[in-house]
């Protein structure tokens, strides 16, 4: 722990607990980030990108062991919204064709969704949360057994909740059904162990800011590598395909057909930075820290009166959201930052199809990781305790 936070140098400035937000950088992925700039500085940023070179590609691999993945079935986006948008508009759906999603669907590819089901005449299908609040496997099950299923899409971790989806039992049931499986791993990579041939997802995506500790601006897609032929991005230019003739062109074989030429080098760069550093610590030492803090936070939370915690599901993450009786969730945000302690809001706008059901219109959502301490739960819990009595 004194390690990891003499690491990260935000640690000393502020009680951070809005990692599912966007996390404390490291100091070796800020160093990246910053080096690269300045050699962009000195030598031009045409002539820098040559010079990186090996280092992007070191990314590529680097987030391909993260998830058990090949460097080939990656590609580098400026955000997991990009990523997943870039695959699921891209994908071969017809107008007869079924689209399961859940009720963790996050806003922004809930969006996507609605403009796929306008464009394309596809039927979106709601698969009933079971009684932990986390999508139902029998429902998905009888979902499954139409003909016309013609996808999946999962949020692993939602955007309002601890709860993390059971998306390996997902897979195996999508695999057996022959249906593709998207997953948004947006939350949960970086934050737990994650192996796409475990998940069996033919589509991944995921972002840098969050669990990864990486730069904003940063994510990435992955996509397995029989299905890559078969789909041609919604756009093209001149890195992901190759004007052959003045009539022609050729998509490039790899995952990277889903990139676009001109992107941020310096922040790519701290991406696989970030993602080396977390590798270094271990995901799975990551997550029962994590698992362990979080449970702490609920405990801590539960105990103080006009306080309820809102998380739902079986398996519970690193985030945790909650409710002050009487006081709007934006509210109470603010007061924590007058106290120096980082939290973030979700509202409805985000889950319409959650928190409305569940009477809520939002939660406040406090996420921890493994540089969190012991003593700043207390500290935060303290926090609440005060506000709440107000």
């Amino acid at each position: 722990m004194e390690r990891a936070r003499a690491l990260t140098p935000g640690c000393e400035q502020v009680l951070h607990l809005n990692h599912a937000g966007a996390s404390l950088l490291p100091q070796p992925v800020l160093d990246a980030v910053v080096g690269h700039l300045q050699l962009e500085s000195q030598i031009g940023g045409y002539e820098a990108a040559e010079a990186a070179a090996p280092q992007v590609e070191r990314t590529y691999a680097s987030i391909a062991e993260l998830i058990g993945a090949g460097p080939d079935e990656i590609a580098l986006l400026d955000s997991a919204t990009r990523a997943w948008n870039m695959a699921m508009h891209s994908l071969p759906i017809e107008p007869q064709d079924r689209v399961l999603i859940s009720r963790a669907e996050y806003g922004s590819n809930a969006i996507a969704l609605l403009q796929l089901q306008k464009r394309t005449g596809c039927q979106l299908v709601l698969v009933e949360d079971d009684e932990h609040g986390q999508i139902d496997l029998e429902a998905l099950e009888r979902a499954l057994a139409d003909d016309d299923t013609a996808l999946v899409s999962l949020v692993h971790v939602p955007t309002q909740g601890g709860l993390v989806n059971p998306a390996v039992e997902v897979g195996r049931l999508c695999r057996e059904a022959g249906v593709l499986f998207v997953l948004d791993a947006c939350q949960s990579t970086g934050q737990m162990p994650l192996d796409v041939d475990e998940l069996g997802c033919a589509v991944l995506t995921a972002t840098g800011r969050k669990f990864l500790r990486g730069p904003r601006g940063t994510g990435f897609l992955y996509m397995r590598r029989d299905l890559i032929p078969h789909i041609e991005p919604v756009m093209l230019d001149l890195h992901a395909a190759t004007w052959t003739a003045a009539d022609q062109y050729e998509v490039r074989e790899d995952a990277r057909r889903f990139e676009m030429w001109e992107h941020d080098v310096a922040t790519r760069i701290g991406l696989g930075v970030a993602v080396d550093h977390a590798l270094g610590w271990g995901l799975d030492a990551i997550a029962e820290r994590n698992t362990s803090l979080a449970d702490g936070v609920r405990t801590r939370l539960s105990a103080i009166p006009g306080v309820t915690v809102r998380d739902q599901g079986e398996q519970r993450c690193a985030i945790t959201t909650f409710t002050v009786d009487g006081l709007g969730a934006e509210a109470v945000k603010a007061c924590l930052r007058a106290e120096g302690a980082n939290v973030s809001v979700t509202t409805a706008v985000s889950a319409q199809l959650d928190l409305p059901r569940r009477g809520l219109d939002a939660v406040v959502r406090a996420s921890v990781h493994y540089v969190t301490t012991e003593e700043e739960l207390d500290r935060f819990a303290t926090l609440v305790s005060a506000i709440a009595r107000a």
